[in-house]
């Protein structure tokens, strides 16, 4: 659907409180699998408990094989950014609008008694299209080692990360909902723009549920793994050389009845790009992330309480023919998020994040108003103030401020042409409908 400007943030909150007084008919499928309450596996959707990683370690099998395990999540969404002009709203027509962000729908459960699967089918509002989202095929089972246990699984996916049970990666962290219709900084590391692109097919084990492991080799989503990037253009994805390497390692520890959880990991990935996805021949990008996470939770019925942080380190080798001004660069991105839910109804989530790295001309310095990088710089940083409120299981209303102190290099004038980072500052409000 299209949205005039007349729409205002108005026009979305009397239809939220509209969509907030129905009955629901039924949860997702997950919970009516399981016959688990939503925050058994979730300190608030989508952010997994102990449980929930256990779940979805388990290849997302506890409970009965539902005969049909569907179910449906809508968004809507307004954005306000601070300042904006007519060049703003060439580039993002559609901001002060009421918008349909996205509407899915979830083919997720129980396959057999070692196999299940999340998918997701997507239409996007703001862009017009529909698309598969993200998939998540797994295989699990148990071995006795000793008197020890050894979870192991296998999975197919389609986006990086997105088979992480871990909320600090790209895939699954803060924030869980973002503007569809804002202005965002120019970088970001390789392993979180994957997404619908590729194939990664991997392996994990967990033991003794302290030792995390996994190993995915991801390839580009053409001929058999094609149905992976249903409805995303092959023009438009990366194409990727063969098969590259991503791993997992990660200690977890869970204390007091799993009131208290924590861990530390790392992982990486090492990929070499084709500069033009239609030619998948002659020289390629080298890139190479590595990561460092952490997270802690502290969960009662009352009280929720959990922080994540996550630093990856990018470093790029170009191809001879790159129209890039350096022949390496490096991109570092460090996200910070604490959290805190009273009587999971309420809830706060606080963000810092910084962006910087290696300066490129040719890389960042596209000579736009708005999204260009006048100095080449990648460097933006800033923080997020979030605001939840759950009248229902189902139900999310929420409020996002998003600032910046830098924003593509610079405080002011970082385009060019007189725009300073805190321009961008966005105001985003949210309805997300869980069915």
């Amino acid at each position: 659907m299209r949205c005039s400007r007349r729409y205002t943030w108005r026009t979305l909150l009397a239809i939220i409180l509209a969509l907030s007084s129905i009955s629901a008919r039924a949860v997702p499928s997950f919970a009516r699998q399981t016959q688990l309450d939503c925050f058994a596996c979730h300190v608030s959707w989508p952010e997994l408990t102990p449980t929930g990683r256990q779940f979805k370690l388990n290849g997302y099998t506890l409970g009965p094989r539902l005969t049909f395990p569907v179910a449906g999540m809508v968004q809507l969404s307004y954005s306000e950014t601070r300042t904006t002009g007519p060049d703003f709203a060439q580039s993002f027509p559609k901001d002060r609008n009421a918008v349909l962000q996205a509407a899915s729908v979830f083919f997720s459960g129980k396959l057999s008694d070692h196999m299940g699967i999340f998918s997701q089918f997507t239409y996007d509002g703001v862009e017009h299209r529909t698309s598969i989202d993200n998939v998540d095929l797994r295989y699990a089972n148990h071995v006795d080692i000793g008197k020890h246990d050894l979870l192991y699984g296998f999975t197919l996916h389609n986006n990086p990360q997105v088979q992480d049970v871990y909320n600090t990666v790209s895939a699954w962290g803060f924030p869980f909902a973002s503007s569809p219709t804002a202005n965002a900084p120019a970088a970001s590391p390789l392993v979180s723009n994957l997404g619908q692109q590729v194939a990664g097919m991997g392996a994990d084990i967990l033991w003794r549920n302290t030792l995390y492991a996994e190993l995915t080799a991801y390839h580009t989503s053409n001929r058999l793994f094609s149905p992976l990037r249903l409805g995303v253009p092959r023009d438009t994805a990366a194409a990727l050389d063969g098969y590259n390497p991503y791993w997992r390692l990660a200690l977890q520890h869970d204390w007091d009845g799993g009131k208290h959880s924590a861990m530390v990991g790392t992982y990486g990935l090492v990929a070499d790009v084709f500069p033009d996805n239609k030619v998948l021949t002659g020289p390629t990008d080298h890139f190479r992330d590595i990561g460092v996470d952490a997270q802690y939770q502290y969960i009662t019925d009352r009280h929720r309480l959990t922080g994540q942080v996550n630093f990856v380190r990018e470093s790029v080798t170009w191809n001879a023919g790159a129209q890039t001004s350096n022949s390496r660069d490096k991109l570092y991105e460090f996200r910070a998020k604490a959290t805190y839910y009273f009587e999971k109804k309420y809830g706060i989530n606080l963000s810092r994040f910084d962006i910087h790295g290696s300066a490129d001309s040719g890389l960042y310095n596209t000579g736009d108003s708005i999204t260009g990088s006048a100095s080449g710089s990648p460097d933006s940083s800033g923080c997020i103030v979030e605001f939840n409120y759950l009248p229902r299981r189902d139900i999310r209303l929420m409020l996002q401020f998003t600032h910046y102190d830098k924003f593509n290099g610079a405080k002011r004038n970082y385009d060019g042409f007189g725009r300073a980072a805190t321009a961008n500052d966005t105001i985003y409000l949210l309805g997300w409908f869980m069915f």
